[in-house]
């Protein structure tokens, strides 16, 4: 048999991950330091984690509805009006998922056809591209740039923008880089969504981690967005609840019902010992978010001040858990600069570039990794750096 033969051809066309190509570049280094991981290194609540060992010992091991239990879906829709003063009904406009990426592509299967286009800020996530290539559309990508400090603009927007262009994918605050975007600058981004009546798809995964004087703000808050936008959010990031695989999606009713339609045929429901945490993580856990979010801020500071200490220019960034340093003054390309420092200094970091080709010169580098273990690592790079600094 010739499975190649076989495999859909829109499969076939999608690049491997350029982060688990890394990975296992790095595995196969002995104690490694590791700053390449975008997992939060605490572990959920116990709160939560005793909500979900009473739903088992409860014996509440069944199906919930397709859209997610209503008591979850109803904490969501409190939680999101209160925070981000967004409301949505719980009934028909609020989606239970398996993480934000069932959700996007889910959503990206729903409102993608042959020969549409989907707008992706350069550089992204890397699941982005490929979910939209999965739901047989073309990923073109916007270019930002360390100048702006990788924060979207319509000049760029317009630059790439055509009659095919059917959605944009927003993901702020951003991974890889950290850039996050105020109100004021997302304002001209809807103005241009309008203009040419897009779909919006928001990931804001990463809403409760902002540092700074940065406030977050929903793109669904701007002016006459909520009718166009689907806003992807989750319980993996903030509430370090990774392997629970919790998110959700709020949009119009209308413009869920599709994205229903096949999350039932494709999932059925999410988790349900996840959903119990998930209600008891957005009722009772405030607190712990804040004290995980103040121990990100701490180390950003610690990371950001080594890498300007060590010469390579980068922004201060303002939100998630990741800095976006250039690299450039090496010698190297990204990949180059990664393999090299986990085989010489056994710290790991990930390629600029395989988050698109606006990130190569650059590095990913989390600091959801513990104060002792980045402290080592700055060192090690300080001194990677001196060497091949030029």
């Amino acid at each position: 048999m010739n499975w190649e033969s076989k495999t859909a051809s829109n499969v076939t066309q999608i690049k491997p991950s350029g982060i688990r190509k890394f990975f296992d570049i790095a595995a196969q280094v002995k104690d490694v330091l590791s700053l390449s991981i975008g997992e939060p290194d605490f572990a959920a609540p116990d709160k939560v984690l005793e909500a979900m060992k009473t739903s088992l010992d409860h014996k509440e091991t069944s199906y919930t509805a397709n859209s997610g239990m209503i008591e979850l879906r109803e904490s969501i829709a409190a939680y999101f009006s209160t925070h981000y003063g967004v409301d949505y009904d719980p009934k028909d406009e609020i989606l239970v998922t398996v993480g934000v990426s069932e959700g996007l592509t889910m959503a990206l299967l729903a409102y993608t056809e042959p020969g549409d286009e989907v707008l992706i800020p350069d550089p992204a996530y890397v699941a982005y591209p490929a979910a939209v290539e999965v739901a047989g559309g073309k990923a073109v990508f916007v270019p930002t740039y360390a100048k702006d400090d990788f924060k979207l603009t319509v000049q760029s927007l317009e630059k790439v923008v055509t009659p095919k262009t059917k959605a944009i994918v927003i993901g702020y605050p951003n991974n890889p880089t950290g850039t996050a975007m105020t109100a004021e600058e997302l304002l001209p981004i809807a103005e241009f969504v309008k203009k040419h009546d897009l779909v919006v798809m928001a990931d804001e995964i990463y809403c409760e981690l902002v540092y700074g004087d940065v406030k977050f703000t929903s793109f669904a808050k701007l002016p006459d967005m909520r009718q166009r936008t689907i806003v992807f959010n989750g319980f993996s990031k903030a509430w370090a609840m990774t392997g629970m695989r919790l998110g959700y999606i709020c949009a119009p009713r209308e413009g869920l019902a599709p994205i229903l339609k096949l999350h039932q045929y494709a999932i059925m429901c999410a988790n349900t010992q996840a959903q119990f945490g998930g209600i008891t993580a957005l009722k009772e856990c405030d607190e712990e978010v804040q004290e995980m979010r103040q121990e990100y801020d701490r180390r950003r500071k610690v990371i950001y001040k080594g890498l300007c200490d060590m010469g390579l220019p980068v922004f201060e960034p303002k939100g998630a858990f990741y800095i976006f340093p250039d690299i450039r003054s090496t010698g190297m390309t990204s990949s180059e600069f990664c393999e090299k420092l986990v085989q010489e200094e056994e710290v790991a970091v990930v390629p600029g570039s395989a988050f698109g080709d606006n990130g190569e010169g650059f590095v990913r580098i989390s600091y959801a990794a513990s104060m002792e273990t980045i402290e080592e690592a700055i060192k090690r790079m300080a001194r990677f750096v001196k060497k091949y600094q030029k």
